[in-house]
């Protein structure tokens, strides 16, 4: 019997599905340094180094703590600058009035320029020293860099002694010589030690902030008290003692009936706080016992009651 076989075509088995690759999660280190504005070729240079300079400041006290020989530990600091660690620049910040120059001069005297070397605490010291830096933050910036931030003195007045000018700070502190040709508009004070007397000084103007503005100079007189000019060109000595309340005084009449640019030569209060005034030409003092008699100098002087001296 013959058959006929129908030939079909054979199924093939199912294949599973393929599934796609995950990408691995990344961590949250990562994420972070992805979210940092620089490249992570960066952060590990500045890893690298920051670890090496621990390691180093480490390897020294090591060696310190077990009596190894500093020079020892000189040689190793040596060769950590020729591995990198050497001071190739200086950032100099805060210097106004301060010649940068000097600065750098300072730190290149250090005895070696291999970083681990720099004796950042003898460097603030040795800047203090000039008048103007008050005070220096001194540190090392991995790998080749010192940073230097001075803090400058202000100039608070200027100071005339034996014929010079000198800029002071407020604590009286020398600054540096100016020429009469470019004073700056501060106060001046004249005499032997007045500069050490400026503190008092700017308390004594305090007691009489309306006349701050038209005092011209202030002359340290013997070592004990004041004599003040002013801008429209008349000298008030004060006492020794209680200069401040002579001056409140001597403020309040001003403010009751203007006394300056009146045609008045000086004024003199260093007795008991009482008022004197003397006119251009005479050799006598007058007592303004109220403020009546100071609206004009009389035609001729009235016995005094006080001496000038």
């Amino acid at each position: 019997m013959n058959g006929t076989i129908k030939r079909g075509t054979a199924r093939r088995p199912a294949q599973p599905a393929r599934r796609k690759a995950r990408a691995p999660k990344k961590s949250w280190i990562d994420v972070a340094i992805g979210a940092l504005p620089v490249s992570e070729a960066a952060l590990r240079r500045a890893a690298t180094w920051s670890i090496m300079g621990a390691t180093t400041g480490a390897a020294l006290l090591v060696l310190g703590y077990f009596g190894v020989p500093q020079a020892a530990a000189v040689a190793l600091a040596e060769q950590v600058g020729k591995a990198g660690f050497r001071v190739q620049g200086i950032e100099v910040t805060g210097a106004r009035r301060m010649d940068p120059m000097t600065v750098y001069a300072v730190v290149l005297g250090q005895k070696s320029r291999a970083l681990p070397l720099v004796d950042v605490a003898d460097v603030r010291a040795r800047l203090r020293q000039y008048p103007w830096i008050a005070d220096a933050q001194v540190s090392r910036r991995l790998p080749d860099r010192l940073v230097v931030h001075i803090v400058e003195r202000e100039p608070a007045a200027i100071w005339q002694h034996e014929g010079a000018l000198m800029l002071i700070d407020a604590q009286g502190r020398a600054l540096e010589g100016v020429s009469p040709d470019a004073m700056p508009n501060l106060p001046l004070l004249i005499g032997d030690g007045a500069n050490a007397q400026a503190p008092a000084y700017r308390d004594l103007l305090e007691s009489a902030p309306a006349l701050k503005p038209m005092v011209r100079a202030a002359t340290w007189v013997g070592n004990r008290r004041w004599n003040l000019t002013f801008t429209t060109g008349e000298t008030l000595a004060l006492p020794e003692n209680g200069a401040g309340r002579a001056l409140s005084k001597f403020a309040a009449k001003e403010g009751a009936t203007p006394l300056l640019g009146k045609g008045w030569l000086k004024f003199d209060m260093r007795k008991d706080g009482e008022l004197i005034a003397r006119k251009p030409g005479a050799g006598a003092l007058r007592a303004l016992a109220d403020s009546a008699a100071a609206r004009a100098p009389a035609a001729a002087p009235s016995p005094t009651n006080a001496s000038e001296g």
